[in-house]
C-alpha cells in the first residue's frame, strides 16, 4: 500500500465508521447467530498472494461486521459499558498512525509527559489529593495485579521476587465476594494461591465488607504464623455495585499495616461529580486506586488509570533495568514501564486528553448524572409493575430486577428464559448476575450516546417479552 492508497483508505475508514455510528441504532444490538458461522465463512488456509482492498474490506462488511456485538449500541445495557466517544476515536487514529512504543520517556517523551499531566487531571477531577501518582494501566485486571505484587513485596520485605514464596510464611489477601474475579485472577499469578484469599462476609445495602470480620481474620490468621498483607476493597462491584465502606476498611489496613487497593473500575467515573464521593469516602488513604476511563467515561479501550500514593514502592516490585533500557545523561525522568507488568505501551494518554478537552469535566458529569437519573427511574417503574421485583436498588446507575415467574415454575429457569429472550430479540442486551443464590438481571446505564428514550424503549421490551413468557 502506498502513501496514496493508505490515504485514500484512511478516509473510506473514518467515513465507514461514522456511517457505523449513525446506523447503530437500526442494528441489533447482539448478533443472532450460532458459534462457529463467522469461523466457517473465513477460508481455512491463508492467501498466497496479494488480494485487493475492495475484497478484503468488503469481506469484512459482509462477513465480520454481521458478527459484532455492538459495544457502542445506545441500548446496550449489559455487563458495563466499554465507551469510544467519537473524540476517543479521532485520538486513536492518530495514536496508531503515530504507532509509537511508549515504554520509556525517550522512547515517545510526549507519551510520558502527556500521561504525566492527564493523569494528574484526572486525579484533580476526581477529588484525590496531591498526593497521589497515577499511570495508565491497559485494564483494571493489570492494575490489580500490580496492586497484588507491591502488597506481597512489602509483606516479604521485598524479598518475593528475590527468594520466591518457597519457605517463606502463607502470605494473606482479604476481599468480600463482591469483588471482580480479576482479583482471583491476580491473586493466582502472583502466587499467592486461592485459598489465600480470604472471603469477608457482607451486609446492608450495598454489600459492604463486614470490618469487624475482617480484623478478626487477620488477627487470626496472624495468630496462626501466617502473612497478612492487604485488602482489595470495592466501589462498585460488578455483580450488583457492591460498595464497601473505604473509611472503615483504611482504618483496619492502617491498625494492621496491610496495603490496601480500591477496585473502583466502573464506579470511579462518576466520582467526577461531588455528590457521589461519598461512596468512596476514606479513599484518600488507600495506597493505590484504579478506575477506568475507557468504561463509562468515554475513553476508547484500553485506558486504565492507576494511582499510587507510593510510586516508589511499585516501581521497586517492578522495575527491571538491563543497559539496553537505561536512558542516560538524563536525571528524574519517569519511564513508566517500570510501573506496570508489561514492558511494551500504547500511546494512551492522547485519548484521554482529547477527551477531557472536547467534553470538559462539566459535559461528562452531565451525562454520567443523565444515566443515573434515567437508570433510577427506570427502576422506579419496574418496581411498580405487579409482577417485578427489584432485586438490589439502584447503585448509581446499576441494579438488579427479577420477573416473577408463575406458580410452580423455577424462577431462575423462567429469569433465565426472560434474559436470553430479550437479547435474541436484539432490541436491548442484559446480563444476568446471581444474587444470593438466585439468579437476577442486571440492568445498567452506561452508553456514551444513550437518551432517556433509550432507557423508556428498555421497559417497553422488558415488560412486552416478560408478558409474552407468562
Amino acid at each position: 500500500m502506498n502513501n496514496d492508497e493508505f490515504r485514500a483508505w484512511s478516509r473510506r475508514a473514518a467515513d465507514w465508521g461514522a456511517d457505523y455510528r449513525d446506523t447503530l441504532r437500526e442494528r441489533p444490538v447482539r448478533p443472532a447467530l450460532s458459534p462457529g458461522a463467522i469461523f466457517r465463512s473465513i477460508e481455512a488456509s491463508p492467501p498466497e498472494t496479494a488480494e485487493p482492498m475492495d475484497r478484503i474490506f468488503a469481506d469484512f462488511e459482509q462477513k465480520i461486521v454481521p458478527g459484532m456485538t455492538h459495544w457502542q449500541h445506545p441500548r446496550f445495557f449489559a455487563y458495563f459499558p466499554a465507551n469510544a466517544a467519537p473524540v476517543s476515536v479521532v485520538a486513536e487514529y492518530l495514536v496508531s498512525a503515530l504507532a509509537a512504543q511508549c515504554m520509556l520517556w525517550q522512547t515517545s517523551p510526549a507519551a510520558t509527559e502527556l500521561e504525566t499531566r492527564t493523569v494528574d487531571w484526572m486525579r484533580q477531577a476526581l477529588g484525590l489529593p496531591d498526593g497521589f501518582s497515577g499511570v495508565i494501566q491497559d485494564s483494571a485486571s493489570s492494575a490489580t495485579l500490580a496492586a497484588v505484587l507491591t502488597m506481597r513485596e512489602r509483606a516479604l520485605d521485598w524479598q518475593g521476587n528475590k527468594q520466591g514464596l518457597a519457605g517463606q510464611a502463607r502470605v494473606r489477601v482479604y476481599s468480600s465476594d463482591q469483588v471482580h474475579t480479576s482479583i482471583d485472577r491476580a491473586i493466582w499469578v502472583a502466587g499467592i494461591g486461592e485459598e489465600n484469599l480470604v472471603r469477608i462476609p457482607v451486609a446492608g445495602r450495598f454489600r459492604a465488607m463486614d470490618t469487624a470480620a475482617l480484623e478478626s481474620a487477620i488477627i487470626a490468621d496472624r495468630k496462626a504464623g501466617m502473612l497478612p498483607a492487604g485488602i482489595i476493597a470495592s466501589v462498585g462491584g460488578t455483580s450488583t455495585g457492591g460498595t464497601d465502606d473505604i473509611a472503615a476498611v483504611a482504618a483496619v489496613a492502617k491498625r494492621h499495616g496491610l496495603y490496601l487497593h480500591v477496585d473502583a473500575a466502573w464506579a470511579g467515573s462518576a466520582m467526577i461529580c461531588p455528590e457521589y464521593r461519598h461512596f468512596w469516602s476514606g479513599v484518600e488513604e488507600a495506597d493505590s486506586v484504579v478506575f477506568n476511563p475507557h468504561k463509562w467515561l468515554g475513553a476508547q479501550f484500553d485506558c486504565s488509570v492507576q494511582f499510587i500514593r507510593q510510586p516508589e514502592d511499585l516501581v521497586r516490585t517492578l522495575a527491571i533495568k538491563p543497559e539496553f533500557l537505561k536512558t542516560h545523561g538524563h536525571d528524574g525522568i519517569i519511564n513508566y514501564s517500570e510501573w506496570t507488568v508489561p514492558l511494551g505501551r500504547r500511546f494512551r494518554a492522547l485519548k484521554l486528553w482529547f477527551l477531557l478537552r472536547a467534553h470538559g469535566l462539566e459535559g461528562l458529569r452531565t451525562m454520567i448524572r443523565n444515566h443515573v437519573t434515567w437508570s433510577e427511574g427506570l427502576a422506579a417503574r419496574l418496581a411498580r409493575e405487579a409482577d417485578f421485583e427489584i432485586v438490589t436498588e439502584p447503585m448509581l446507575s446499576l441494579f438488579s430486577f427479577r420477573h416473577r415467574a408463575a406458580a410452580g415454575a423455577d424462577s431462575d429457569e423462567h429469569n433465565l428464559s426472560l434474559v436470553n429472550a430479550i437479547n435474541d430479540d436484539g432490541r436491548i442486551y442484559l446480563t444476568q448476575t446471581r444474587v444470593d443464590g438466585r439468579v437476577a438481571i442486571r440492568f445498567q446505564a452506561g452508553q456514551f450516546e444513550a437518551t432517556a428514550a433509550d432507557v423508556d424503549a428498555a421497559f417497553d421490551v422488558v415488560t412486552e417479552i416478560a408478558r409474552g413468557l407468562a
